[in-house]
């Protein structure tokens, strides 16, 4: 049997910054209140009583997903996907924990919303 994965080794072989953005990205989204870490073979899904967010690792970048309940247009979401009528998955490439800002956040507490 294989040991299910943990979040700590998304961040082995990682710039620093990549486990900093996590941090901030955590911090916004418990700030929102309850949230999980659901560590997967390839991201770490961020949930409620559903994921709302996935976190996969780069060498020195995270993507983030995030789920909406419809498309947001801004050059920051590098990728839209609509899942069903509607559900969109919207996947964000993030190099700074300063990218953690305002409007990442609300982009945040929406996808929160919908998974409560």
């Amino acid at each position: 049997m294989t040991a299910s994965p943990t979040v700590a080794q998304h961040f082995g072989g990682r710039d620093s910054s990549v486990k900093a953005i996590y941090t901030a990205l955590l911090r916004a989204a418990r700030a929102l209140g309850p949230v999980r870490e659901d560590p997967k073979k390839t991201s770490i899904h961020l949930v409620r009583t559903t994921a709302f967010a996935g976190v996969a690792t780069q060498r020195a970048a995270l993507i983030l997903t995030l789920k909406a309940s419809a498309d947001i247009k801004s050059p920051r979401i590098r990728k839209h996907e609509q899942a069903s009528a509607g559900r969109w998955y919207l996947y964000l490439r993030l190099e700074a924990p300063s990218e953690v800002d305002a409007e990442l956040v609300s982009w945040l507490r929406q996808a929160y919303a919908l998974a409560g």
